[in-house]
């Protein structure tokens, strides 16, 4: 008797779910932004949610099957460029002088080529009028979207739905400093490699740097703007677009960042792809157990860079193997010839589960914001590694804090390595400081996953959110820092004093007439 009543519950709760079930249209960017947002998918999808994802058929990581959405694929035409991720490398291990200029020359040239493949795939789907037609009827209620994909945000606009934005930061500048107040006094630029206490030549660079990130973040647009003229018209403007989102769900946690302006319509869940770590398989539990009371070091250069060049792999398993810690390896390629029996090489590693486990006393890595945000929760040091992107934004902000010790890679020798390693093992500040961040992290009232599923299903609840929108991006640069009121005031002041001035000088005149006249 018990059984079929616990089968009509189940099924009631399924219908009541699916009753309460929102339609969510979501546009993805590839790599470890679509890691970050199929977290926030697979949650939807288990609270009821009907999830439709928009994908290039040139997708690295987003699949066109999945048990949690619905996919619709669109072709860009354009082959994907793999070469790209060996330059930036190349770039950064050769060590030039000017290697950063480099860097960001190679993205510069990567990203508008994205932009102009992202236009491709918008302008076939803007011009399918099947879709377009398929996509009305189908009465999602928002649209969540990664501001790297233009088109979620072009989309939003056009079926007239609340936009949601899931972002650590955009194409088109920093995600607070598109709304937000962002004086450069005190708020860094990002990749400045400055912290929120500058000195004044570092206020001088952090100016120059802002205003001329203004004029590389025009570049970024060309090509939008290009489609935007086609299929809307002169008058409708990417990045205003994107300012008027109804949410912006911003990968930060102030463990991690530097003190900042925000608004009311950010919502923060730094850290909400982290979870508990999980038992480790019985092989990989088994090596780690045998570390002993030394315990183990990870290292991963992230899911882009697997190898290294054969003469740095030497340098590293070399250095790996001086220590009395057990290494796991996370990489793919030829052994190397130094490689020491307490380092054992994967494809592939749990590593949330890793950074979770007693044993683990270090986190070798590329500065990623994923990893660098699980090995706050878990509380490991790292030793850096960065590469390209954030990652040195990411691990300076973690060497201000005493968590990090960061090496070039461009000068990375068993020697320096083996120095840096020691160090972050055997110097009791860097676990403390990092747990201490850990514990932070965790203090807080309601999981950053939670939080943002809470805050998307009030959009759809409510239609959106315009009463927590900002209107200063509306206004001009003029209005919105008050020069016009403050040269009306200084006006009015000097018309105030001209005939104050008029006025006690003709006062002056006529008691000397007057005196005159006595005399």
């Amino acid at each position: 008797m018990l059984a079929p009543v616990l089968l009509a519950l189940s099924v009631l709760s399924v219908c009541l779910s699916g009753a309460r079930g929102g339609k969510v249209l979501v546009f993805p960017a590839d790599a470890s932004h679509w890691v970050n947002m199929n977290i926030i998918i697979e949650e939807l999808h288990s609270r009821g949610h009907s999830i439709t994802v928009v994908r290039d058929s040139n997708s690295w990581y987003i699949k066109e099957e999945s048990p949690h959405y619905k996919a619709i694929t669109i072709s860009s035409g354009e082959s994907v460029d793999d070469s790209f991720i060996q330059r930036m490398l190349n770039i950064k291990i050769e060590g030039k002088p000017d290697r950063d200029m480099e860097q960001s020359r190679e993205l510069l040239e990567a990203l508008s080529k994205m932009n102009k493949d992202i236009c491709t795939m918008m302008s076939a789907m803007f011009a399918d009028e099947a879709l377009m037609q398929s996509l009305q009827e189908a009465k999602y209620d928002l649209v969540l979207s990664d501001p790297v994909a233009a088109s979620g945000t072009f989309m939003a606009y056009h079926l007239k739905l609340p936009l949601v934005l899931n972002v650590r930061a955009t194409l088109y500048g920093d995600a607070h400093t598109l709304i937000a107040p962002s004086p450069p006094s005190y708020v860094s630029v990002l990749g400045s490699g400055f912290s929120d206490r500058m000195s004044f030549s570092q206020r001088v660079w952090n100016w120059i740097i802002f205003m001329g990130s203004k004029l590389y973040h025009k570049q970024m647009t060309a090509h939008i703007s290009d489609f935007s003229n086609r299929f809307f018209g002169p008058d409708v403007d990417f990045v205003s677009l994107l300012q008027n989102a109804d949410l912006w769900l911003v990968r930060y946690d102030f463990t991690f960042e530097f003190p900042r302006p925000t608004m009311p319509n950010v919502v923060y869940i730094g850290g909400f792809q982290c979870k508990p770590a999980r038992p480790l398989p019985v092989d990989l539990e088994e090596f780690v157990n045998s570390s002993g009371e030394h315990g183990v070091i990870i290292m991963s250069l992230g899911t882009l860079v697997a190898e290294l060049p054969s003469n740095l792999t030497e340098e590293i398993a070399a250095a790996f193997a001086q220590l009395p810690q057990k290494v796991i390896w996370r990489y793919k390629g030829a052994k190397p010839s130094t490689l020491g029996n307490n380092t054992l090489l994967v494809d592939w590693m749990p590593q949330n589960d890793l950074l979770g486990h007693p044993k683990t006393r270090v986190f070798v890595a590329h500065g990623g914001t994923n990893g660098v945000q699980e090995a706050i929760s878990h509380g490991v040091p790292i030793v850096g590694l960065p590469l390209m992107f954030e990652q040195p934004e990411n691990l300076f902000r973690m060497v201000v804090r005493g968590t990090a010790k960061v090496l070039d890679i461009a000068t990375l020798d068993r020697a320096v390595f083996v120095e840096a390693l020691e160090e972050v093992l055997y110097e009791p500040s860097y676990r403390e400081n990092m747990q201490r961040l850990s514990r932070i992290h965790h203090d807080q009232p309601m999981k950053p996953l939670d939080r943002a599923i809470f805050w998307i299903e009030f959009i759809m609840r409510n239609g959106g959110a315009p009463h927590l929108r900002t209107q200063s991006f509306r206004m001009s640069w003029i209005a919105y820092h008050s020069i016009d009121v403050i040269l009306t005031l200084i006006m009015a002041l000097l018309l105030l004093l001209l005939i104050m001035f008029l006025a006690i000088k003709k006062c002056c005149s006529v008691l000397f007439k007057k005196k005159i006249k006595s005399e």
